[in-house]
């Protein structure tokens, strides 16, 4: 047994035991990734029957790159669970372009680092010019063309979130990609300009257009754009992180939707700053499925899906996680920092229901008797939301 090539002398690691249950490891190992999913590896005695993966890290996603940046994206095809939304993260260096483009698909844009400039123009032909930094957000309803660029020393990060799980980065409608399939006699004939004017459009546009290089504008927003019908009326842009928080014991929720950000009627979302060791607490989406993703820290999540079955995910910065319609859940920072997710939805409206709440809101001597809880225990369960404890 000695002899066989697959044996190897192994590290100190984690083993998949939970006091007189499972045993250790005997075969091949995957050591980095055992530790940072340790409840996938030894589950939890809550957890029961069989709940789908609902968890993908950035970090197993395609990256594709281009002169410009890169882009790397989670759809149904890498969690099949996600059926509502799609996600991109993408980088722009300074002066980089995502070109001009457009989908069939909503975009909710999250700046996760840095400053851009965005573009679009609305049904009416006013163009929407806006320079965002961290924290802010856009959306570009379906079929407004738009574009973004990377500013500043450093250009910028950000998260897409779309509201079809079957979107793909790579099957938007680029500028670039239109007028290499066009007969440049239509080119001409539909600009009034010679079929010379054509002569140098970019004709590998899946190398050279898409994400590239270009100079950083050397104009102020409000100068890039003059348009005799005035700018756009529509706010596309929204300074999520200036909202004021709803303030908890354990942390920080800031939601936005159509109610504070008219131009998102397809995609709502929330921003939650958990501390070290507190929770966000025991609740449910009424509304629609929940997709995540992990800004900062260290998170542990049960899913409660009925009938019996839960299963524990853990998540760190960089994945994306996801919770079917009407499931339990809740999420804890077991980090020694802040935990930061992102929370979004394929609605108008974020809804949430807590379970302290809803306990708290039912006859009492009903509460008892369903759970055998003490008065004690009674007098402490909330009439309003705790969010965070």
């Amino acid at each position: 047994m000695a002899d066989l090539p697959w044996l190897s002398s192994k590290p100190e690691a984690l083993e998949p035991i939970r006091g007189d249950r499972g045993a250790n490891i005997l075969g091949p190992r995957n050591l980095a990734r055992e530790q940072e999913v340790p409840d996938l590896f030894a589950s939890p005695d809550t957890d029961a029957g069989t709940i789908p993966n609902l968890k993908f890290s950035y970090a197993d996603a395609r990256n594709r790159l281009g002169s410009g940046g890169w882009a790397r994206e989670i759809t149904i095809r890498e969690l099949p669970a996600a059926t509502t939304l799609a996600g991109v993260n993408m980088r722009l260096k300074p002066g980089g372009y995502r070109e001009l483009h457009y989908h069939k698909e909503a975009e909710w844009g999250f700046m996760i680092a840095g400053k851009a400039r965005v573009t679009a123009i609305d049904t009416e032909g006013r163009p929407f010019v806006d320079d965002v930094e961290a924290g802010d957000i856009w959306n570009f309803p379906a079929g407004i063309p738009h574009s973004i660029q990377g500013l500043g020393d450093e250009g910028c990060e950000f998260l897409l979130v779309f509201d079809d799980a079957n979107f793909s980065e790579n099957e938007t409608f680029l500028i670039s990609d239109w007028f290499a399939h066009t007969p440049r006699h239509i080119l001409a004939k539909n600009f009034g300009v010679p079929e010379s004017a054509f002569a140098h459009l970019p004709t590998d546009v899946e190398k050279t257009r898409w994400i590239f290089n270009g100079t950083e504008p050397t104009v102020a927003k409000q100068d890039a754009v003059k348009c005799p019908q005035g700018p756009s009326p529509i706010r596309y842009t929204h300074r999520f992180l200036r909202q004021e928080p709803a303030k908890a014991a354990g942390g920080t929720v800031r939601v936005v939707d159509s109610r504070n950000f008219p131009a998102a009627s397809t995609i709502a979302a929330a921003i939650n700053v958990v501390e070290p060791g507190r929770l966000r607490e025991l609740h449910w989406h009424p509304n629609n499925d929940e997709w995540q993703y992990f800004v900062r820290g260290r998170a542990r999540m049960t899913v409660f899906a009925s009938g019996g079955k839960a299963r524990t995910f853990d998540y760190c910065a960089g994945d994306v996680g996801y919770v079917p319609l009407g499931m339990g859940h809740y999420l804890e920072n077991i980090g020694d920092e802040p935990m930061v997710f992102l929370e979004a939805f394929k609605s108008d409206r974020f809804a949430d229901f807590s379970a302290n709440q809803w306990l708290g809101l039912s006859p009492r001597q009903m509460v008892k008797e369903h759970l055998n809880l003490d008065e004690e225990t009674l007098s402490k369960l909330r009439q309003d939301k705790p969010l965070i404890v």
